[in-house]
């Protein structure tokens, strides 16, 4: 009987850099294959093929390179701690930058939003912020409190966590029954009511007392937490209206409800400000971030807390433990290290109030290709735009993911899709130039798909 090592994998020997082995996350992998998107190298505003064919990064990465590519303090930051310190276990132990970074995190936040739970990634990052208030309510004696409240078209992350209060469909419904006791406000957008908005919708602020109906319908005793991103980016750019999130926030209060702001692509000045709950003055409980804490160079996500939520976790014994979570790679010292180098960057470059000054100039950059063939709607806020092109007949999508290829492979951009939407949000660094030339070359891959 042949043991496992003997058998042999079926096809032709594999070379080092075949295709075949890689099962690519959120990609068509079969479309990918046959005209692979490689990218070689990275700086500031650019990528380049392995061919050295320079692509301007019109979408941060992924929402996350705020900072740019391969900024030197970045790179050496994260090279001196390799050398210093490469691992260190953050159950029962820590190291120094750990507590720097959460200080520095925490005094970005506005108003007592000063508590920091590190992890790994907006998906870590939000299931750590529904266990913390379901947590919250079991130890403050209100265990009934279980019930989730996410919102259609939210995105969320990929735990089971994430993608129940999620609402985009297709991250949902492959992964059976997930978590019960979840239910979703109504997305916030309305193109009848919204269409072609600079910044926060006029219109769409009544949506948030839906929220009402649902404390009416569950009462308010079995509900634990309310989550909505402040822009919701991974569905097309869908700005809050105004006055939506003050209402979420007076319905949480009435009712003893946290609220949780996702801010895993908002946080750290993608729109103008460290987070959108100081673009909005609206404080939540909880705070989730992740992607430009370290610009996208090492994976790290975390949560804020208020100081309240904190202090109710600090009972009984002080050697025992007060909350059962926690990830092998929390705080690690490389990821805390690309995360200080990232914010002096930040602070020492002006690169929120940056984002700030330049928002009126990306939003009529945006604009401007309103009547071009097949745009059905454009939406910006902050240094972000979603353009909506029309769906072909042969299925949603199919425009958009063209338009994504000759993006890259005929004009030197890259940019994002979802659905038939194009979504924009470069680094923090774009010059008035480069926002121009993004705008340009957008132009004419939407008329190159009409």
């Amino acid at each position: 009987m042949a043991t496992m090592m003997s058998i042999p994998k079926s096809g032709a020997v594999r070379q080092p850099n075949d295709l075949e082995s890689y099962w690519l996350p959120f990609t068509p992998n079969r479309a990918f294959k046959r005209a692979p998107r490689l990218i070689a190298r990275a700086k500031d505003m650019h990528y380049f093929t392995p061919e050295g064919r320079a692509v301007l990064d019109g979408t941060a990465g992924l929402w996350c390179s705020n900072a740019g590519h391969n900024r030197d303090p970045i790179v050496a930051a994260i090279k001196q701690q390799a050398e210093e310190l490469d691992y260190a276990p953050a159950f029962q132990f820590a190291h120094a930058k750990s507590f720097e970074l959460a200080s520095r995190v925490a005094a970005l936040a506005p108003a007592d939003l000063d508590r920091v739970f590190f992890c790994n990634s907006g998906s870590e990052a939000v299931d750590t912020a529904l266990k913390i208030a379901l947590a919250y309510h079991n130890v403050r004696g209100e265990g009934a409190r279980t019930r989730l409240i996410g919102r259609e078209r939210g995105y969320h992350g990929v735990g089971f966590g994430g993608i129940s209060v999620g609402g985009i469909v297709n991250n949902r419904k492959f992964f059976g029954t997930l978590l019960t006791g979840v239910d979703h406000l109504p997305a916030t957008y309305s193109r009848e009511h919204q269409a072609f908005t600079k910044g926060e919708p006029e219109w769409g602020a009544h949506l948030a007392d839906e929220l009402q109906r649902i404390v009416t319908l569950h009462d308010a005793s079995t509900i634990a937490a309310v989550i909505v991103e402040p822009m919701a980016g991974s569905t097309g750019v869908l700005p809050a209206p105004k006055g939506y999130l003050e209402r979420l926030r007076a319905i949480c209060d009435r009712h003893g409800i946290l609220l949780i702001f996702d801010e895993v692509i908002t946080g750290f000045g993608r729109l103008g400000y460290a987070f959108a709950a100081e673009r909005y003055g609206v404080i939540p409980d909880l705070v989730t971030f992740a992607k430009g804490v370290t610009s996208g160079s090492v994976p790290m996500g975390g949560v804020i807390a208020r100081q309240p939520i904190y202090d109710a976790f600090m009972r009984g014994p002080e050697q025992t433990i007060e909350l059962f979570h926690g990830y092998t790679y929390s705080a690690h010292p490389l990821a805390c290290a690309a995360g200080l180098a990232t914010l002096d960057l930040y602070r020492d470059e002006g690169l929120f109030e940056r984002a700030r000054a330049l928002e009126p100039l990306f939003a009529d950059a945006a604009m401007a290709l309103k009547n071009l063939p097949g745009v059905l709607d454009i939406r910006t806020v902050g240094l972000t735009a979603g353009i909506d092109l029309a769906s072909r007949p042969d299925g949603v999508g199919a425009r958009a993911y063209e338009a994504m290829n000759r993006a890259f492979h005929d004009e030197g951009l890259m940019v994002r899709t979802t659905g038939d939407t194009l979504a924009l949000c470069p680094p923090l660094v774009v010059s008035e130039a480069q926002i121009g030339e993004i705008f340009d070359k957008v132009a004419q891959v939407i008329r190159a798909v009409a």
